[in-house]
């Protein structure tokens, strides 16, 4: 694996990297320009890092105390895959006295294990279980940027947002449920300068394939019979059935979305008035969407009059409901993977979207969670939601307050502004 991914090509040489990327973070820092020979997805990282005013000098922030740790990751996916990373990992990083991080999909590190030397470096920069490395809140980092781009990246020496990791080189890449395509988080490798070759990052995105599979096992395939939908954080729904995965298009997402929710069965004309905003649109056109559908999904799967799915659809989106309605916050939030189809404009399906994530706030704002608010609020959807910053600046410690409240300012004051004079979603 080569390309811009890469921080040293082999046989560069480290020490004379390590001082130009030194000289362009200094510049950067002074000018906000990006010089040679910063990475574009370093340089994007760093311009997200200032975006999210992330302290050049500042450390992660341990988030989970060992009793809510210990709860936590043996109840998260991850847990089933750490066997296979301890085999596949573990010599390799006690022999170069290189560290192994797990995290989650919002960068909270669940295990780090290793070198015991190497890991006592490391607590100096909270490079420890319970801190979050996420891009939002560390800067750009190998776990926290794997997860903010979905894909394996290393970072070297100054590439690091953050001063205190500067020494420090590691490789990460994303892991995701093999069944629904959810990220559930990154595997790390962390160490000196000999992780900077093209080898640490083609090991570890490896080691993340390995695990998809290995999880796979784990879970068997839904029975024969069995209907699932994903829908959540995708424009594309992943369907299940018949012992296959079918990715839909976004029109046949939204339509099996509706169907889902409401297993009872929908008429046409109810279909036609939450699928479509132009009025024009004629009971035809839906038809011919409905039996496009109808032939991808097979026989017997989709009926008419009304139009119903049999057997009835479990989808993520009910999933979330219901752990909602039964007070679980916390795993109400562990399962959202994000909003509903977000680049739906089905009129249905907007409404859905904007019910589901309202009650979801709500519920983190009552619990006054500072974990589950900063979840929320370092999310892709969330990091412009003013009542959740309020809240979590509320929540925050007094020494972790500053950052939150600048971003409430921030936000409070793009509000006051006339609409046509904002600045775009997640600019300063």
């Amino acid at each position: 694996m080569t390309g811009s991914w890469v921080a040293l090509e082999a046989g560069a040489d480290p020490v004379r990297r390590r001082g130009a990327l030194h000289r362009a973070y200094e510049s950067f820092a002074s000018t906000g320009r990006v010089e040679r020979p910063v990475r574009t997805v370093v340089a994007d990282s760093w311009r997200r890092s200032v975006r999210a005013r992330v302290g050049r000098e500042d450390m992660a922030r341990v988030e989970l105390s060992d009793d809510e740790l210990a709860a936590y990751r043996d109840a998260h996916p991850l847990a089933g895959a750490m066997p296979l990373f301890r085999e596949l990992m573990g010599a390799y990083a006690l022999d170069g006295r290189h560290l192994m991080a797990v995290c989650d999909a919002h960068g909270r590190l669940l295990w780090v294990e290793g070198h015991r030397a190497t890991r006592r470096q490391a607590d100096r920069m909270n490079f420890v279980p319970g801190a979050r490395w996420a891009e939002a809140v560390t800067g750009t980092n190998a776990p926290g940027t794997a997860i903010a781009v979905d894909r394996p990246v290393q970072v070297f020496a100054a590439e690091h947002f953050q001063r205190p990791a500067h020494p420090w080189t590691c490789a990460a890449a994303p892991v995701h449920d093999p069944r629904t395509g959810r990220l559930l988080g990154a595997v790390d490798i962390t160490g000196g300068d000999r992780l900077a070759h093209p080898h640490s990052l083609g090991f570890v995105g490896a080691v993340a394939r390995a695990a998809e599979s290995h999880l796979a096992l784990l879970d068997p395939a839904p029975e024969q019979g069995s209907v699932r939908l994903t829908v959540l954080g995708r424009d594309e729904a992943l369907l299940r059935a018949g012992g296959r995965t079918v990715r839909l298009s976004r029109r046949h997402s939204e339509i099996m979305t509706l169907l889902a929710l409401r297993p009872e069965g929908v008429t046409g004309d109810e279909l036609l008035v939450g699928l479509y905003e132009d009025e024009s649109v004629t009971p035809v056109t839906l038809r011919a969407e409905l039996s496009r559908l109808r032939g991808l999904l097979g026989p017997g799967l989709l009926r008419s009059r009304p139009y119903r799915v049999a057997p009835s659809v479990e989808s993520d989106y009910d999933a979330v409901v219901r752990l909602l309605a039964s007070g679980a916050t916390t795993s109400a939030m562990g399962a959202y993977a994000g909003p509903l189809l977000p680049g739906s404009r089905a009129p249905a399906v907007v409404r859905l979207r904007r019910r589901l994530a309202d009650q979801l706030r709500a519920a983190l704002i009552a619990r006054e969670d500072p974990t589950l608010l900063a979840d929320w609020a370092y999310s892709p959807w969330g990091e412009d939601d003013l009542p959740v910053w309020r809240a979590l600046a509320a929540a925050l410690p007094a020494s972790q307050r500053p950052a939150a409240r600048a971003r409430v300012e921030e936000l409070d004051a793009r509000q006051r502004l006339p609409r046509s004079a904002r600045p775009p979603a997640g600019g300063t």
